[in-house]
């Protein structure tokens, strides 16, 4: 592995990046490229040009202009196909697997009651299915190397919710829950994984974006904070950070006080109180689902 310079931390470093051939998978691309990465551009050929060529190849050729390493791969992250692929794409073209950036997504706008079936199990088998077989799959590969770096890209949709996207607000959700057990597992592996919630302007944000506000939501200004997740030195592990322009805001899932009352029927302005009760007491925050049980369990003692 070639020597890491302070221009390029990542020199040596191989990375995989979904849905990079747009948006803000474009920008984590060339930025990984740049910090000297090699990298694999993933981006299914939806559109192509005139010559054939589809977003993941434009993206390679602006790295390689460069000076930079990379090859596309124009897999559908929802095929089980693709995450293996990838795999073996990283460690044919460059011989190892370091880094891995799930960007790949789709948000078809729905209302809840008007969702149909087949809206949700696309945008599932897209956004959790794919976002899940490929962290598996980096993963795998990583854990003998006693080394990676996994980044989730997610959404604030999947911490707050989103009209007229319930079911990407539901994927996101699902896989912010899926980066936090990577994380716990991969952990003793050297294997860390972290999840991102950008805000930028891409072809999924426009609407609504005031043209004053697009130059502090250009995708670019949140690429900064994946290259920082992706360096080796970073022993970041479990974190959901949220990114717009050149800035970050850290978010922590707490649960408050432990309040008890009564056994049986619980009136619903009692439970109001117990939950205002609960909220004054001191939050806390817990690494693994178990740790908060059995904190709870202890508290029920």
């Amino acid at each position: 592995m070639s020597e890491a310079q302070p221009d390029q931390p990542l020199a040596g470093q191989v990375a995989i990046v979904t849905g990079g051939g747009k948006g803000l998978g474009r920008a984590f691309s060339l930025h990984l490229a740049e910090l000297g990465a090699a990298v694999v551009v993933n981006n299914r050929n939806r559109q192509v040009d005139e010559n054939g060529l589809g977003p993941a190849d434009h993206v390679v050729a602006e790295i390689q202009a460069a000076g930079g390493r990379a090859v596309a791969h124009h897999g559908d992250v929802a095929d089980p196909a693709t995450a293996a692929s990838l795999v073996e794409d990283a460690t044919r073209h460059f011989g190892r697997l370091d880094i891995c950036v799930t960007s790949a997504a789709i948000n078809p706008l729905e209302m809840l009651h008007k969702s149909s079936p087949e809206t949700f199990r696309h945008v599932m088998d897209v956004n959790v299915t794919g976002t899940a077989l490929v962290v598996a799959a980096a993963s795998a590969a990583m854990r003998p190397a006693g080394h990676g770096r996994i980044i989730v890209v997610a959404s604030g949709a999947g911490l707050h919710g989103e009209l007229a996207a319930a079911a990407y607000a539901a994927s996101k959700g699902a896989v912010i829950a899926l980066a936090r057990t990577a994380a716990f597992e991969g952990a003793p592996k050297g294997v860390l994984t972290n999840v991102l919630l950008p805000y930028a302007l891409t072809q999924m944000t426009t609407d609504g974006i005031a043209p004053e506000q697009a130059e502090h939501l250009r995708p670019e200004l949140v690429a900064p904070v994946i290259g920082a997740l992706a360096d080796p030195a970073c022993v970041l592990n479990g974190q959901v950070v949220v990114a717009a322009g050149s800035a970050v805001r850290a978010v922590d899932v707490v649960e408050h006080a432990t309040v008890a009352h009564p056994p049986g029927r619980l009136d619903p302005r009692d439970l109001e109180d117990l939950l205002d009760r609960s909220r004054e007491g001191e939050p806390h925050t817990y690494s693994s689902a178990q740790e908060a049980f059995q904190s709870l369990l202890a508290d029920l003692a």
